[in-house]
């Protein structure tokens, strides 16, 4: 795989935004008919011209928007797109060593995955307290890389595809959106969070001059009513947790308040939601961003094109951890809706006392679990060696541990029956659209926000945030499973066949998708 370096080649091939160009020539080729050193040029550019779009992708690095924007990737090549995905290096190799990344896209020719710098020593974490320094990073040193890369030739310079037509891009890599406004390619901005998240971002700003943010007081469950769409149910603890700092200096306030001002300056914003789930918040946001993609959720929308191509290959996994999948075994055995699912991503860490509390209110529940505990889901490793022999002996009778799952085929098993989760946005879609009710215990970001809409906005579970305590955990765990089932089936069930008729022709995220295309097309 070739890494970007500032030492590109300098390959230079005319590019279709040039005003003379077409001109240029037809007048080379009319009086230049017995000069063979033209003609190549010629044929070359009208070769050019045959090829599809270019897109040029480049998601955040990080587990979940990676995920699903190689999912957005492989939509547009079946769609008959040539795509450019950019990753950074540290991300790729990963993704190397625990994904089939490379040989999945091998079926389609107009296919590439580039690599470029984020700018970070191999060793650094890039997450928890650290997280931050990404972005500094992503703005200060790949910026110009990036710049190179577009402006070199280098993309196209085997011939087999033309130079960039477009360039979708998260939304809050902003730098992007310079580099492709000062260049002359159009860019779309894709944001892989929740939308109701991204609103309140949108929204940062009238909460500081409103005064609701920062906080007066310490009362959490104080109502907001600045985020037009959820004035009836949100309070200062739904917010994002970096909001509870009550500092508007911090990096993380920086960034975000100007989600609005970025995202709009897009020819359009991509989102992976649907209307049946998110249009309330959806025509709120078209105020400030008008032309917005609604076309998930993506992974099912993948699934389903896949199986109209009749490709018996199920769609690629984007892990950036090996799964172990010898708990579909285990699920097998188990009954019908009858196991709750328990993980919180790919980031969130615990103490070993909320684990241990976690632990016992999966087990006094008597209700049958799979538990994802990744190896640096808790500090130390001496937890290993402390766990109660009733811990022991409740797993065995009624749980299984794995380091990390295939979730998508686990959420669509037939015997789970809920899922309590960290509320990433990729893992609610996934949830929803398989109709099962959830426990929700988010860690930071738009997880507090999402968290609170499941359990107040769309009823389909319980939010448990701001909670660690083994009796809480039994209840809800039992309210889910047991109490309540029926009742949460019912709903996640309603809004499991509004996610599946939106993908049918004619649906919402099938005809936003269509659109997109299309518009992706007319820049060609």
């Amino acid at each position: 795989m070739m890494l970007i370096s500032t030492n590109l080649p300098n390959i230079s091939f005319p590019l279709i935004t040039q005003v003379s160009q077409k001109k240029t020539i037809n007048l080379r080729y009319k009086y230049s008919t017995n000069q063979t050193t033209i003609l190549p040029f010629f044929h070359q550019k009208m070769d050019q011209e045959s090829l599809p779009p270019h897109v040029l992708i480049f998601p955040l690095p990080l587990q979940g928007p990676v995920n699903s924007t190689f999912k957005l990737a492989e939509l547009l090549c079946i769609s008959g797109l040539h795509i450019t995905f950019l990753l950074t290096e540290n991300i790729h190799n990963r993704l190397v060593s625990h994904t089939n990344i490379s040989s999945r896209f091998e079926r389609f020719p107009g296919f590439q995955i580039k690599t470029i710098s984020d700018g970070l020593p191999q060793d650094h974490p890039r997450k928890g307290s650290k997280y931050m320094e990404l972005f500094d990073s992503l703005k200060c040193k790949t910026k110009p890389l990036f710049k190179d890369m577009l402006t070199s030739g280098w993309l196209s310079s085997d011939g087999k595809r033309r130079p960039v037509s477009c360039i979708i891009a998260d939304g809050v890599l902003g730098f992007t959106c310079d580099v492709a406004n000062e260049i002359g390619i159009p860019i779309f901005s894709i944001r892989t969070i929740s939308p109701c998240c991204l609103w309140i971002f949108f929204c940062l700003p009238q909460l500081i001059e409103s005064g609701e943010y920062p906080f007066k007081g310490d009362d959490l469950d104080e109502p907001i009513k600045s985020v037009p769409g959820a004035e009836t149910f949100l309070r200062r603890r739904d917010l994002p947790d970096f909001c509870r700092t009550g500092d508007l200096t911090d990096s993380n306030v920086q960034l975000y308040k100007t989600e609005g001002q970025e995202n709009s300056r897009a020819y359009g914003l991509i989102l992976n939601t649907f209307e049946e789930l998110d249009g309330h918040l959806l025509s709120q946001m078209r105020t400030v961003c008008p032309n917005i993609y609604p076309i998930g959720p993506l992974h099912a929308h993948l699934k389903k094109k896949l199986s109209e191509e009749n490709n018996s290959l199920p769609p690629s996994s984007n892990s950036l951890f090996e799964e172990d999948k010898s708990c579909i075994n285990w699920l097998n055995n188990q009954l019908p809706n009858s196991v709750i699912y328990v993980s919180f991503g790919s980031i969130a860490t615990m103490t070993k006392e909320q684990l241990m509390e976690f632990w016992y209110g999966l087990v006094n529940s008597k209700q049958n679990f799979l538990w994802v505990i990744r190896l640096d889901s808790v500090a130390g490793d001496d937890w290993k060696n402390k766990i109660p022999l009733e811990l022991v002996e409740g797993t065995k009778e009624r749980g299984y541990i794995v380091g990390w799952a295939p979730q998508e085929e686990v959420l669509a098993h037939p015997s789970v029956g809920g899922f309590w989760t960290h509320c990433g946005w990729n893992s609610i879609l996934e949830t929803v659209y398989e109709g099962k009710p959830m426990i929700c215990w988010p860690y930071f970001m738009d997880q507090q926000v999402n968290s609170r809409f499941v359990e107040a906005a769309w009823k389909l579970g319980l939010d448990m945030k701001d909670t660690c305590d083994r009796k809480i955990v039994e209840k809800m765990v039992k309210d889910l499973m047991v109490v309540k089932k029926e009742e949460f089936l019912e709903r996640a069930n309603q809004m499991s066949n509004f996610a599946k008729k939106c993908l049918k022709e004619g649906g919402s995220s099938y005809s936003n998708f269509e659109r997109l295309v299309n518009d992706i097309k007319s820049f060609k």
